[in-house]
Parts: structure tokens; C-alpha cells; sequence
């Protein structure tokens, strides 16, 4: 290995987890394709030409950690370049929030050309220094808030540039079963893998996970030391070192209690599946080839993930190690949202068998997932209905901001809704999940006639539910289901080796 990253070596296909056929059936629905099909880069520096026989720049780092996973790679900092860090800049979001430098992405625009120059010399001199983030809180779905930081806009730049020369490296060492965070992965194929490994393989039990306060748990010495299997540029771990040391700035004080990495922060994502790579995912690659008696797959995505069991005995025994195993690092799964159920189309013929009603159901990126039957055959079916916290949440937020628009023009509040509608059909628009569509399209118009009604004190002889049919006919989209069936993309991602 030499300091360009450079190497003949061509990429290795990733081995299946388990030995048997039928383990490796069970791959299929976690998707552990070749590790050329898990990587689909930006290559900022390829060469142009074809017939050279090493590759450069980062295509160069991406080849040579595809085909040397013990590789440490020891020179790293010079691939980011004035020309990574403008790449950088200008994919940021406009309109993001500022940080605690109140810098925008358009005051930093102006002049762009010398402040990337001096911040390039900045970050190759060791000159640059992480600026703490600031607090800010959003609500989530169980009424709590979640803390994020936001970092200046130049940390966020040099941040970014990281994060691309990483991934080169780590997007060859992931494993299949991770989603969360990942060029090319949504949470749709997180949600495809799981229904097909629930529908076509023998899973019986699901042990449904989350870890309790992971981003804010996170073990700094262990991260680092995780980072540095495969980065020896020490230039470019003091880089992360300096961002998990910044702090968070909460109105005028400044804050750090040594743990932990500030969620809303560029790198933060990838720190995280770093971090979960070696402490869960290669864990439970191994225990379930050399413990589990039946079939097990895994669908992660960021701390929430998916185990399924063919038997309650590697269920129960998985609990237990992972329990134990996360302890070691500072982690804990989170005692509310981690449940081991009976779940699956064995289970829930055995329970309709012995009288003991429907399986139980989870919760997963959203769904609420049920063990239903097809409606004529009577067959084992998967159902997905938007989770009913997410959807009040949803319509809570939109109802406050109805209020705020009251007297807004009629095609301006229309235009929003229909933004918002399409938006929430995007994501929950999947098979079996068309009357919880209807039911948010109904609760929307109800809720925009009720602020209609209050415009004035004859608002109710004004607006009639005959004339707000028309209004809601012109302006609201109608419930629509815009993703297919899961197994049948699955399969097609599959074919077309797409990440």
C-alpha cells in the first residue's frame, strides 16, 4: 500500500454468513451481495482513461479496501483537496441551520474560491479548529425531545469531505444487513429485506431492538480505536478527535461530559455505523454462524434493528449474549422498546391452533408490522400500517400550522397540502396500507374546514361541506400507493446488483 492509495487488487466477493443452503437463502433477504455491489461511490478523481492499470485518487483508496480488509491506510489527508472541499460545500443544504459561527451557506458563498483555499491550509497545517455545536431540540414520536447539535458551516464542510474519503473505505467492510445512513440505501430496502426474510424464510420469533440513548452513549476511546483498524493517517483521526472533543453550546454555556457524538452533525452517521460495525454487526455475523441452531437474519438500520429466530431457544440465548456483548461497550438496550415476540407464519398458525389469538405485533422505521392473511386464499400475509404515534404526531403538526396559515389565499394553503400529502404517500404509500392513507387525506380536510370555519364569525354558512368536496377534489391528492410490492423489488435490486 503506498501513500495514493493505489493497488491492482480487484474486489473480493463478500462470503455468505452461514454455510448451509439454506443460510445462504437466508442472505438473500438481507441483501449480502458481492462487495462491488455494496459500493457505488462518487469518484471525484478517476482517471479519465481506461486502459491504465492502477486507479488513483479515491477510486484508488475504494479498490484497494475492497480487496485488502485488514488494510490500514496510513495517507489519506491529501485526497481532500480544494476540489473535494468545494464538492463539499456546494452539497450542503441552502437552508440549513446555522451554528454557533452564524455563518449561512450564502454569506460563506460569497468569496468562496479564498475561503476554501485557507481552509484547505488550515486543515493541511493542523490550523483548524472544530468549533463546539449548538443544541437544538426536536420532538419525537413518544413526546420527548431529542437533542441534536449543529455544527459551524466549516466544520460541516471539512466533515463532509471526511465522510466521502471514509466511505470509500468502510462502504467495503459493511455488511449487507446494515441500511441506516448509506449512499443508495433507504429505509424502503430495509423495509423490503425484512418482509422478505419474515415471508419466505422460517422465522418464528422476532427479537425487535433498540439501543437506549445510543448516539449520546457512544464509547469515544473504543470509536477511535475502531476507526484506526483501518485508518493509520493519525492527521485524520485527530480530525475526528477534535469534533468529538468540541462540546455542545446550549444558549451561552459549554458543555461536554466525554462521550458520545452529537446527532445532526455530517460525520455523526458514519461514526455511528462505524462504531455498531464492530460492536453488533460483526458480532452477530459470528454468532449466528457458530450459536443458532435454525435460521437468523438481521435487518439493521442506524440503532434500531430486526433479529429473527426459527427457534425461541436462539432467541432467548441471542438476548442474553447481545445483552452482555453491548455492556461491554457502554450500551444497553433500551429496557421500553426491546421485546422478544412470537412472530411469523409458523407462530401464527401455532396460535391460532392452540386458541391464543393473533401474534403480537412491532414497530419498525414507521409500520406497525402484522401477521394478517390474504384475503380470498386465507394465506400467511406481512401487513405494514403506518404506526398510529407517527400519524397523530403528523397530523398534530399539521393542524398548528393550518391554524397559522387561517388566512392565507385558498390556493396557497392548497398548494402546501398537496406538498405534504404527496410527501407522507412517498414514504407510507405501501401494499396493505391504503386505509390508513384514506384516513389522513379525511382527517386533513376535516381539519383545514374546521380553520375555514373560523376565518370569520359566519364562516359556517360560508364554507359547506358541498363546497369543500369541490375545494378538497381540486387541491388534495387522492390516497395512492406508490410503492410495489416488497418481495418484487427486493428481487429486481437484486438482479440489477444495485446497492
Amino acid at each position: 500500500m503506498n501513500a495514493s492509495g493505489k493497488s491492482d487488487d480487484s474486489v473480493v466477493p463478500m462470503n455468505p454468513t452461514n454455510n448451509d443452503a439454506a443460510e445462504v437463502s437466508a442472505e438473500l433477504a438481507e441483501e449480502r451481495e458481492s462487495a462491488r455491489r455494496n459500493t457505488a461511490q462518487p469518484n471525484l478523481d478517476r482517471t479519465p482513461s481506461r486502459n491504465r492499470r492502477r486507479s488513483s485518487g479515491l477510486h484508488g483508496v475504494r479498490e484497494t479496501a475492497a480487496g485488502s480488509r485488514d488494510l490500514r491506510f496510513t495517507a489519506l489527508l491529501h485526497h481532500i483537496n480544494v476540489e473535494l472541499l468545494t464538492s463539499s460545500f456546494y452539497q450542503l443544504k441552502k437552508k440549513a441551520a446555522v451554528g454557533v459561527d452564524g455563518v449561512t451557506w450564502h454569506e460563506y458563498e460569497q468569496d468562496l474560491e479564498d475561503r476554501i483555499t485557507d481552509l484547505h491550509g488550515r486543515i493541511h497545517r493542523g490550523a483548524f479548529r472544530a468549533k463546539p455545536s449548538k443544541r437544538v431540540y426536536i420532538e419525537k414520536t413518544d413526546g420527548r425531545k431529542r437533542p441534536l447539535g449543529i455544527p459551524s458551516l466549516e466544520d460541516k464542510i471539512v466533515q463532509h469531505a471526511v465522510r466521502t474519503v471514509l466511505q470509500c473505505i468502510y462502504e467495503e467492510d459493511f455488511l449487507g444487513f446494515s441500511y441506516g445512513f448509506r449512499p443508495h440505501r433507504s429505509p424502503h430496502q430495509a423495509l423490503d429485506a425484512l418482509y422478505v426474510a419474515i415471508t419466505e424464510k422460517r422465522v418464528n420469533w422476532i427479537l425487535d431492538a433498540d439501543i437506549e440513548g445510543f448516539f449520546d452513549n457512544i464509547d469515544r476511546d473504543w470509536l477511535v480505536k475502531f476507526i484506526e483498524h483501518r485508518v493509520g493517517d493519525k492527521r485524520i483521526v485527530r480530525l475526528i478527535q477534535k469534533w468529538l472533543n468540541a462540546g455542545i453550546i446550549e444558549g451561552t454555556d459549554w458543555s461536554d461530559d466525554g462521550k458520545g457524538t452529537p446527532q445532526g452533525a455530517v460525520l455523526s452517521p458514519l461514526l455511528a455505523n462505524v462504531f455498531l460495525h464492530y460492536v453488533f454487526d460483526l458480532w452477530i455475523n459470528q454468532w449466528r454462524k457458530r450459536h443458532a441452531k435454525g435460521q437468523c437474519v438481521v435487518v439493521r438500520y442506524a440503532d434500531d434493528f430486526v433479529i429473527g429466530f426459527e427457534h425461541e431457544a436462539d432467541a432467548r440465548a441471542c438476548l442474553a449474549a447481545l445483552d452482555e456483548r453491548l455492556g461491554k461497550f457502554g450500551l444497553n438496550l433500551h429496557p421500553k422498546k426491546t421485546r422478544l415476540i412470537e412472530f411469523g407464519r409458523g407462530s401464527a398458525v401455532r396460535r391460532e391452533r392452540e386458541g391464543r389469538g393473533k401474534c403480537e405485533t412491532f414497530d419498525f422505521l414507521g409500520f406497525t408490522h402484522v401477521c394478517g392473511k390474504t384475503r380470498r386464499a386465507k394465506r400467511f400475509a406481512l401487513k405494514r400500517i403506518t404506526m398510529v404515534t407517527r400519524m397523530r404526531r403528523t397530523l398534530a403538526a399539521i393542524k398548528a400550522e393550518l391554524i397559522r396559515r387561517r388566512h392565507a389565499p385558498l390556493g396557497h394553503t392548497g398548494r402546501w397540502l398537496t406538498s405534504v400529502i404527496r410527501g407522507w404517500q412517498g414514504y407510507h404509500g405501501v401494499p396493505d396500507n391504503f386505509d390508513r392513507l384514506e384516513q389522513v387525506n379525511t382527517a386533513i380536510a376535516k381539519l383545514w374546514h374546521r380553520q375555514l370555519h373560523r376565518r370569520s364569525q359566519r364562516g359556517r354558512s360560508k364554507w359547506p361541506w358541498v363546497r369543500m368536496a369541490r375545494l378538497v377534489k381540486r387541491h388534495l391528492p387522492r390516497a395512492q400507493l406508490r410503492h410495489p410490492r416488497p418481495n418484487v423489488r427486493h428481487r429486481a435490486r437484486l438482479r440489477a446488483g444495485a446497492v
